[in-house]
C-alpha cells in the first residue's frame, strides 16, 4: 500500500505488480476487484473532473480515496454493512487516507428496486465519476438504483465504472442507464468485463 501511495499513476503501468499484490493483501480475493476493474478505477479517478462516489467499499475505497486526497476531491462512499464499513475505516485510518466519507446506508425499498438510503441532503451537487460495484446484485433490482435515486447529480461528462459485467443483469442495467442518461456505453476488460458509461447530455 505505501508503494501505490507513493506514486499511484505507476500503478496501473504494464507489468506492474502492485494491485495484484494489494488484491491478495487484502484477503478478500473472491469479492476484491480484480486488477482490471481496479485499474480502471484508479485511471478514472486521476483524471476525474469533480468529486467521485462508490457504490460499495472495499479495496478500491482505499486505492480511489487515496487518489482523490491527493487531487483535492471529495470521495463519497456508500455501505450498507456497518461492519465492512467499520473495517474499510479502520484501513483508511491507518494510512492517513481522510478524503474517504464512508457512510452507513442500509438498503431501503424503492418499489420497483431496493438501493442505499444516501445522505442526500450532505452529497455534492454533482459527481464527476462513479465507481459502482454495490450492492449486492441478488439485491432486487441489483444496482439500478443509481440512476433513479441520484440522477440529477449525474450531469454532463460524468462516468460511471460499472463492476461485473460478465453478468447478463449488469449488461441490462448499464443498457437501461445509457438511454436514461444519454450516455456512451463500452464493455471493457477481458478476465473480468466492466462496463463504461459517460454522460453525454
Amino acid at each position: 500500500m505505501r508503494r501505490f501511495l507513493h506514486a499511484p499513476a505507476a500503478s496501473v503501468a504494464p507489468r506492474a505488480s502492485v494491485l495484484n499484490e494489494l488484491i491478495y493483501g487484502w484477503g478478500n480475493e473472491s469479492w476484491s476487484a480484480m486488477d482490471e476493474y481496479l485499474a480502471a478505477c484508479i485511471q478514472n479517478a486521476l483524471v476525474a473532473n469533480g468529486p467521485i462516489l462508490e457504490c460499495g467499499s472495499g479495496l478500491s475505497t482505499l486505492v480511489v480515496g487515496a487518489i482523490a486526497k491527493q487531487q483535492g476531491l471529495e470521495h463519497w462512499v456508500l455501505e450498507h454493512s456497518p461492519e465492512w464499513a467499520a473495517k474499510v475505516q479502520r484501513h483508511l485510518d491507518r494510512y492517513g487516507i481522510d478524503s474517504a466519507r464512508v457512510c452507513v446506508a442500509p438498503l431501503k425499498n424503492y418499489g420497483e428496486f431496493d438501493w442505499y438510503n444516501p445522505p442526500v441532503a450532505s452529497l455534492p451537487d454533482s459527481f464527476g465519476l462513479v465507481i459502482c460495484d454495490g450492492p449486492p446484485y441478488w439485491n432486487k433490482g441489483g444496482r439500478f438504483g443509481l440512476v433513479p435515486v441520484l440522477r440529477s447529480r449525474l450531469k454532463a461528462e460524468c462516468v460511471i465504472v460499472l463492476d461485473d459485467a460478465a453478468r447478463e443483469q449488469e449488461r441490462t442495467i448499464a443498457k437501461r442507464w445509457a438511454i436514461e442518461l444519454g450516455a456512451s456505453c463500452e464493455t471493457l476488460g477481458t478476465s473480468k468485463p466492466y462496463v463504461k458509461l459517460t454522460v453525454c447530455e
